[in-house]
């Protein structure tokens, strides 16, 4: 048996074939039914995202062409597409690879937490299709429990690398608790969308989504708890806002210094913290000139996002040093385990030796032939039997002059001295 690993990320391939390549959820089942008709494949997990495509097998031979073949067949694809976009991995550095993976060393953006849950989900979907067996079943579970050491021992995830989470983090050092704020995010696209969730896993006080669709805003407000309005009304809505976050797609400012100054003057100059992550800018750059504005745009962001990122790669190289220890022990234990298995083989075969000439000697005794007769033949045909091979083997030994090889064989029969 053997581990072996093959796919492709963002890395590999463009998204035009990565999304050729996805499973859908309800593939799931099936695919890996395929997969374990392949005689060689003893167990298999599928692992499929936006940003790479995954298969993972326990194999009794090399299979990496044949699962490559299937891959590009199942998809449609002919092998010139898919191939110089594949890579492998063999035996230990399988688990190097998925222990990367599930820490996040090996996504998009360096240590990003979300892999995590999809790797235990693709887990999951493999269990549920009885397509896991034990090396591979210890293999995930490892890896989850590697990822968990990483997060805990190092900086991996401490600091944001999405100006989305930059903004949130920002706001969070500014004024502390949240609980009893209210945000006002413009716009509805993803950025918009994930600094809402990241505002509402602070415990915001309050959100309020403004766009031009109010179908939207109000669909994207109700994941968070939050309420949608009309981007018309950003002004008045300014109003109450502790917390600005804007990102559109407008050709003009949405914001000018008027409103702000109005804003201001009602809030009896509480201040207003402001995020500008649009480009072209949302908000006009005067009124970063106001007095209880604390504007920040894009670029100020970056430098925080830049800054974040080094602090990542450090904590990366630490990572890969828990990396490296965790697989070694998981090659320890694989050894163990197929040292184990393959001593019950040895036993097996020797216990199926004893059945068939004890059968034989009971029929002999219960034809009434001599016992004594009978039971020189069984150990004649145990003895021959266990014998066979290990003759065959010391006489090659001999023939080539092996000395070591003919010793161990001896020592194995001859009893010690």
């Amino acid at each position: 048996m053997a581990l072996l690993s093959l796919g492709i990320n963002h890395l590999t391939a463009p998204i035009d074939i990565r999304e050729k390549v996805a499973f859908a959820p309800d593939q799931m089942g099936q695919a890996l039914h395929q997969l374990l008709d392949i005689p060689a494949v003893n167990e298999s997990v599928i692992v499929s995202t936006c940003n790479r495509t995954e298969i993972y097998c326990d194999v009794s031979s090399d299979s990496s062409a044949i699962i490559a073949d299937w891959l590009s067949a199942y998809h449609g694809l002919n092998d010139q597409t898919l191939l110089p976009c594949l890579y492998h991995h063999n035996n230990q550095e399988v688990a190097r690879h998925l222990f990367r993976v599930a820490s996040g060393l090996d996504s998009m953006v360096l240590g990003e937490p979300q892999i995590l849950g999809q790797l235990k989900d693709c887990y999951d979907q493999a269990r549920d299709g009885n397509a896991l067996n034990s090396i591979l079943d210890r293999l995930f579970q490892h890896s989850f429990s590697v990822a968990k050491r990483v997060r805990t021992d190092t900086e991996i995830g401490a600091n944001p690398v999405s100006v989305a989470f930059a903004a949130v983090s920002l706001s969070k050092q500014i004024f502390g608790k949240l609980d009893q704020l209210s945000a006002l995010l413009i716009g509805a696209g993803e950025t918009i969308e994930l600094v809402s969730r990241h505002l509402k896993s602070q415990q915001i006080g309050s959100i309020t989504i403004a766009n031009r669709s109010l179908e939207r805003a109000q669909a994207l407000a109700q994941q968070v708890g939050g309420i949608g309005v009309q981007i018309n009304t950003v002004p008045e809505q300014l109003a109450l806002a502790d917390i600005v976050i804007s990102s559109t797609a407008s050709q003009l400012p949405i914001l000018g210094k008027g409103a702000t100054e109005s804003a201001l003057r009602q809030r009896k100059h509480r201040p207003i913290f402001m995020v500008d992550l649009a480009v072209p800018r949302d908000i006009e750059p005067e009124v970063g000139e106001l007095q209880d504005i604390y504007l920040y745009t894009v670029d100020d962001l970056k430098g925080v996002v830049d800054e974040n990122l080094r602090g990542r790669e450090l904590a990366a190289e630490a990572a890969q040093e828990i990396i490296n220890l965790e697989v070694t022990a998981f090659d320890q234990w694989l050894k163990t385990y197929q040292s184990s298995d393959q001593i019950r083989q040895l036993r097996d075969a020797a216990e199926s030796i004893k059945e068939k000439a004890l059968e034989k000697a009971l029929a002999q005794l219960h034809q009434n032939q001599d016992p004594t007769r009978a039971i020189e033949r069984l150990a004649n045909e145990i003895t021959n039997k266990l014998m066979h091979k290990p003759t065959l083997e010391m006489r090659k030994a001999l023939e080539n002059d092996d000395q070591a090889r003919a010793q161990l064989l001896k020592s194995l029969i001859l009893p010690d001295d």
